[in-house]
């Protein structure tokens, strides 16, 4: 079957992938619906990301800024995985790559920032939920090191989060929009380290099958569209992309 898939990349013209938080676990980010995920072994950590709660809950803004202290998103690199759609991109095979993660390692590795669409959002800046400013997160972090266990924001007064999507949190239209656009175009769908159970991201595999594409999905555990996809590959993702996409 690799060879088959091998061979279905180097025919693709418009390759689309959609990543989930399996393509960062070799990296040391955990994932958080997986075997051990961060949510599965603690159920209430999805309180903090759950948007009704953060804005009406100090508490809770005080847990979430001493966990993005210690997020491993500071020191995560970028794998085997995350290079090998650079080498897609750089074979001049990869029109979009979507990607429910909001660590960046995909620009870190070398994607391309105009073909990324952070469809959760992006871990490295801040939002205020007031007055829509944005700035780099380490603005933030310097102020709850100093002492500050919820800064507000500093033009309004406002509640600051992170630049991401929580839960009870609408996408941005746009980006969204892009997604679905690049799924109705591609001619390969390429779907990895994702469970493909959040939607409606989740909802631009079926499109692009819908399409004509052919679906490829990549990851440690089965997933929810096995049964519509051209092939379900097992296994470690930072040693089976690079496979499929001729790098080892």
């Amino acid at each position: 079957m690799l060879d088959t898939v091998r061979r279905w990349i180097d025919e693709a013209e418009r390759i689309v992938a959609l990543t989930g938080a399996g393509i960062s676990t070799d990296s040391g980010i955990p994932d958080f619906r997986g075997p051990r995920g961060v949510w599965t072994r603690n159920p209430e950590a999805e309180r903090l990301a759950t948007l009704q709660h953060y804005v009406a809950d100090p508490e809770v803004r005080r847990r979430a800024w001493q966990n993005r202290l210690a997020s491993p998103a500071w020191t995560a690199r970028p794998n085997a995985g995350h290079r090998a759609l650079v080498t897609l991109e750089r074979r001049g095979k990869l029109d979009t790559l979507i990607t429910q993660n909001v660590d960046g390692l995909h620009q870190r590795a070398g994607s391309s920032p105009a073909r990324v669409v952070e469809i959760h959002g992006t871990l490295h800046e801040i939002a205020c939920l007031d007055c829509g400013e944005r700035a780099p997160i380490e603005t933030a972090l310097e102020r709850v090191r100093a002492g500050e266990a919820d800064p507000p924001c500093r033009s309004c007064g406002g509640i600051l989060k992170t630049a991401t999507i929580s839960f009870g949190q609408g996408l941005v239209a746009a980006d969204l929009r892009r997604a679905q656009d690049a799924a109705r175009r591609a001619d390969l769908m390429l779907a990895v380290g994702t469970k493909l159970s959040v939607y409606p991201v989740a909802g631009v595999v079926p499109a692009a099958k819908e399409a004509g594409a052919r679906v490829v999905i990549v990851n440690a555990e089965p997933t929810e569209m096995d049964a519509l996809a051209d092939a379900a590959l097992r296994g470690s993702i930072s040693e089976l992309l690079p496979r499929i996409v001729g790098e080892a």
